[in-house]
């Protein structure tokens, strides 16, 4: 059971990533993660709602309010990354962000196998080759280079953060909701701000009514993988659950060579081949 979630886990985060991506060509990276996430915040609401989860209540849940803080900036880091491209690149690189809770292991006194420190030093060779020959001198790649660094940083936080949130299945739906309602408190206020400085919330053909079915499936796959990831933690070992889970790049990548018929350079897929593979090495030391 905790293969088959985790591996879910990788497909719901891997197809999340490449439509919100998709719809930020089209849509400001605001606007679809507020819309997303407020389809995400009425289903949860539904289900907390039909499961009782307001029981588990408790102080535990501030947990999920930081992680609701923090989840909007790597979103919106996250989507203008996979907007500026490639796919291919971004992704993999966006998944180093398990480094987060190796980091907190070291804080609460663990200490790093020879497999973590292998992993480090692979994980920031693959940041630095994913650049390719235009990482020094194209500022739209440096761009994306450090938004997808930033996300991966939130991205490693939330996951850290919604495991201390909740212990149990009822729990963790009262969590992932307190969590997406502070999603789009934050979101809603920056968007909001963004307005009043002149950056249009919409494109100029209006509200993207065809788009609401894709914006509903990225809320609900993101809020659906956090859930099926913390079930694979808690029903087998982490590093099991952590390993396949991270593979979830691989899914964005198989997405856009599908559907965009992205091609990479040789030295940017290596790149991003060595950021998936320190990835698995982080999360199996």
């Amino acid at each position: 059971m905790t293969a088959l979630f985790a591996l879910a886990t990788s497909v719901l985060w891997g197809l999340a990533d490449f439509g919100g991506g998709l719809l930020t060509r089209r849509v400001p990276a605001l606007t679809v993660v507020v819309v997303s996430q407020s389809i995400a915040v009425a289903v949860l609401g539904a289900v907390v709602v039909a499961t009782g989860g307001w029981s588990e209540a408790g102080p535990q849940l501030w947990f999920a309010v930081a992680a609701g803080l923090v989840g909007p900036v790597a979103m919106l880091a996250f989507y203008k990354a996979l907007a500026l491209g490639p796919m291919g690149v971004v992704s993999p690189l966006g998944s180093i962000g398990v480094a987060v809770p190796v980091g907190v292991g070291l804080v609460l006194g663990e200490r790093p196998g020879l497999l973590q420190f292998v992993g480090i030093l692979v994980a920031v060779a693959g940041v630095c080759l994913a650049g390719g020959p235009q990482f020094r001198g194209a500022p739209v790649q440096r761009q994306a280079i450090a938004l997808t660094l930033l996300a991966a940083f939130g991205f490693g936080a939330v996951m850290a953060l919604i495991a201390e949130a909740s212990t149990t299945l009822t729990g963790l739906f009262l969590a992932l909701f307190v969590q997406r309602v502070t999603n789009v408190a934050a979101g809603g206020l920056a968007l909001y701000v963004s307005v009043r400085r002149g950056t249009p919330a919409l494109p100029m053909e209006g509200f993207p009514w065809r788009a609401l079915p894709a914006l509903a499936f990225v809320g609900l796959a993101d809020v659906a993988a956090n859930g099926t990831y913390s079930i694979a933690a808690q029903q087998g070992p982490v590093t099991v659950a952590a390993v396949l889970a991270s593979l979830y790049p691989v899914v964005t990548a198989v997405a856009a060579r599908g559907f965009l018929r992205e091609r990479l350079r040789a030295i940017q897929a290596a790149g991003a081949g060595l950021a998936l593979v320190g990835t698995v090495l982080l999360a199996s030391g």
